[in-house]
């Protein structure tokens, strides 16, 4: 147990068992399945606490769920965990990924399998979607508000998608303002 009495990995093979499984659930990503893992089914983490571990994960360069198997591994064992959820994640999977590719370069060029993997790209996007809507209500409890978080979201969006700016440079500007407004909120909320 941790030390607020909240479930914890009891185990560096605990972690790797529950990245490998996380890993083998999420065909097209598995963004929709660690919030359901970490906080929902495990309980290891409070829904606002993932919100803010997946906002960093997501900041970093690489991919969002590797960051964040390093920062809840070393969290709960140290450089040991890291490498542990690092592990659990690639491990199966990339022997998984080099058999499919090796298939696909056989049967790629049939009809069937470009209409199933079409259709796959819509169920992804439906659960990252998913994910995305259940965790706006942490949203209520965000020091800068609701009105600013929805503002800067479409902010993001609107730049990205609409105007096709580069993810880095809307990330390094709207994270810079987020993070100048929310530490400027934190000092309000300390001083009142």
């Amino acid at each position: 147990m941790s030390s607020n009495n909240r479930p914890a990995p009891q185990s560096l093979f605990d972690l790797f068992f529950f990245f490998l499984v996380l890993a083998l659930q999420g065909f097209g990503g598995v963004v929709a399945f660690i919030e359901r893992g970490l906080v929902q089914n495990k309980k290891w983490l409070t829904q606002e606490e993932f919100l803010d571990d997946w906002a960093v994960a997501r900041s970093m360069p690489g991919a969002a769920v590797i960051n964040m198997a390093i920062i809840f591994g070393s969290r709960s064992f140290g450089a040991r965990g890291a490498f542990v959820s690092v592990l659990g994640i690639f491990l199966v999977p990339s022997i998984m990924v080099l058999i499919l590719a090796m298939l696909y370069a056989k049967y790629g060029n049939q009809p069937q399998v470009a209409d199933a993997l079409r259709g796959m790209g819509a169920v992804a996007a439906g659960l990252i979607l998913a994910t995305g809507l259940k965790l706006l209500k942490v949203l209520k409890s965000n020091v800068m508000g609701v009105k600013v978080c929805a503002a800067i979201a479409m902010i993001s969006f609107i730049t990205v998608s609409l105007l096709h700016w580069r993810v880095i440079y809307v990330m390094m500007g709207l994270g810079l303002i987020g993070c100048c407004y929310a530490f400027y909120c934190i000092r309000h909320e300390k001083k009142s």
